[in-house]
């Protein structure tokens, strides 16, 4: 989880600073050094965490802070708005210019993510948009690199325009024409990268740039690089004029440095970050509420936005009815539960929740053996048997078991979570809900 370490350091600064009634100056300031040393350990740059713990401590020693009646509270405030500061203060749009179709460009070394953020992007454009893009191959030298971004476009539904091994800037200039034609929106043009930055890597890109004047020059930058995306941001930049960021691989670095680092020394937003694998696991970069989130103050509306992507309010209305009814299947059952399981991971969701301490997540794990177990056990009933698990004698239980490798007894633990949660719910939309019992288990018994 990004800056699982770096919030945990900066939760326990916190809280030592908690234990004083008041704040003196001195207190302040060896606070503030314990923040710098927990900055540069997440890789964070050096000249932004100096510039960052100035204005922090020339804030937290005013009358503000120190005459307060709750003086680490307002020091946590200081920081929250800084770090704000820091990566953006607001979401970042999209500028689509005013010609159509719009261009964007992809830069970015090789290995960064340049070919899966082109079909993530043209997801998110079609999802949240609803605009149709054309992906570009301009990737000649890496190998089987047009076939990747073939394979990513099959798997967005989005077409892509490729010219094999010819002249990329020309093969940008047709694709463009090609959009034009066909009435697309937008163009995004997937280009070359080297293991390290060279002249003549950015000079194409500088020749395509100048050939389809795109609205968008954004640079994919590898999160887990730390340090080395901002030299290779500010590169991308002199050369290219950058118009933003987006950060990759943001859930698998534990430090996040590149995050509160690109943005301050380029002067470009970060406009969106890579949560994931799929091509669906793309989210707009909202500097506040990364900030909300490295403090231990959660993120509810990403949570709610979550929820209201993995949930269909049609459906949802459709359930409400049937528990009313006493009509909830096993069906409705599995629903649910694949709806909850494309939210996220659980370490994911919990780190939203406000007052969840990062390191309160280390080791803790999803048992995925659970998870398939479920699936596969009302997936071996027939539509009867979800209909009506009365009717789930001995025998029957025995060939559920058998049929999806599991056993009786796991039959059984299904079949008594599935009415735990069916008398809950009816409590819960009849507006009479009761706690249950102590040490019962969750919904889906996790």
């Amino acid at each position: 989880m990004a800056f699982e370490g770096l919030s945990s350091k900066l939760q326990n600064i916190f809280k030592k600073l908690g234990k004083h009634g008041k704040l003196s100056e001195k207190e302040v300031k060896e606070g503030m050094r314990e923040v710098r040393l927990a900055l540069l350990e997440a890789d964070v740059n050096y000249t932004v965490v100096k510039s960052f713990v100035n204005k922090v401590t020339e804030r937290a020693v005013g009358s503000e802070v120190l005459e307060s009646l709750t003086p680490a509270q307002q020091v946590i405030k200081i920081v929250n708005e800084e770090l704000t500061g820091l990566m953006g203060g607001t979401a970042a749009k999209l500028d689509y210019g005013s010609r159509k179709p719009s261009v964007f460009l992809l830069a970015g070394l090789q290995g960064a993510g340049k070919t899966t953020m082109a079909g993530k992007l043209a997801v998110w454009l079609k999802k949240h948009q609803s605009k149709d893009a054309l992906l570009v191959g301009c990737d000649i030298y890496r190998p089987a690199a047009i076939q990747q971004l073939k394979v990513v476009g099959e798997k967005a539904g989005v077409p892509v325009f490729e010219r094999g091994q010819s002249d990329p800037v020309e093969t940008a200039k047709l694709a463009v024409e090609y959009a034009e034609r066909n009435f697309l929106d937008v163009v995004i043009v997937d280009t070359a990268g080297r293991l390290h930055i060279d002249e003549g890597m950015m000079d194409e890109i500088a020749a395509i740039k100048q050939a389809v004047d795109p609205s968008e020059i954004l640079l994919v930058v590898d999160a887990m690089t730390g340090q080395d995306a901002v030299n290779v941001a500010k590169s991308f930049h002199e050369k290219l004029g950058l118009t933003g960021v987006i950060l990759t691989k943001l859930d698998g670095d534990t430090r996040g440095g590149a995050a509160l680092s690109v943005r301050e020394v380029t002067g470009k937003p970060i406009k969106f970050s890579g949560i994931g694998e799929k091509l669906t696991e793309l989210e707009v970069f909202h500097p506040e509420r990364m900030a909300s989130r490295i403090l231990g103050m959660g993120d509810m509306l990403s949570l709610i936005e979550k929820a209201e992507q993995a949930f269909d309010e049609k459906k949802a209305l459709e359930l409400s009815q049937k528990i009313r009814k006493n009509e909830f299947t096993l069906d409705d059952f599995l629903d649910q539960f694949q709806q909850v399981k494309s939210m996220g991971s659980l370490e994911e969701l919990m780190g939203m929740i406000p007052g969840m301490n990062a390191s309160a997540l280390q080791g803790a794990q999803i048992d995925q053996k659970a998870v398939g177990r479920v699936e596969a056990i009302i997936k071996s009933m027939t539509p009867l048997e979800r209909r009506k698990p009365e009717l789930l004698n001995a025998s029957r239980k025995r060939r559920i078991a058998r049929g999806s490798g599991t056993t009786v007894q796991d039959v059984n633990r299904l079949l008594n979570q599935f009415e735990q949660s069916r008398q809950m719910m009816k409590r819960l939309t009849g507006g009479k809900f009761k706690p249950g019992k102590k040490g019962r288990k969750g919904f889906f018994g996790f």
